[in-house]
């Protein structure tokens, strides 16, 4: 017997462009590719999301409405190991990493390699950078 296979549910906080803070990494009005950021803390895994901020399920979008400075990623979404180096550049939403209760994005997975091997540096060096970064 074959099963139909329930729709996806794709889930946007209203008016989440706006809400987005300043520096926050978007591509055409799109957080993180769309990818859902409480599921990378709840799931261990991306899941793709729907508009500006996306979710899987209404589940993770209450979630994120509660505490969006939580699930946020660091750095506005930009590649942290990026903005420990002095600039902004996109990422992979496959190339991530949770420390502390913190979502760090690497531009892909070989960065995200030089990422690991001294976090706190990175870290330190990263949010030394961003005030400057973020203004830009």
């Amino acid at each position: 017997m074959l099963l139909a296979r329930r729709p996806l549910l794709l889930l946007a906080l209203p008016a989440t462009t706006q809400a987005l803070p300043p520096g926050v990494n978007r591509r055409d009005g799109v957080a993180l590719r769309g990818f859902d950021t409480v599921a990378l803390f709840t799931e261990s895994r991306p899941r793709q999301g729907g508009v500006a901020w996306h979710f899987v399920s209404a589940e993770t979008l209450s979630r994120f409405q509660a505490q969006p400075e939580a699930f946020a990623p660091a750095f506005g979404g930009f590649c942290a190991f990026g903005v420990a180096r002095g600039y902004k550049v996109d990422i992979d939403p496959e190339a991530w990493h949770i420390r502390a209760d913190r979502l760090y994005l690497n531009y892909d997975r070989e960065v995200q390699r030089q990422w690991l091997r001294d976090i706190p540096g990175y870290i330190t060096a990263a949010e030394a950078n961003w005030p400057r970064l973020m203004a830009s």
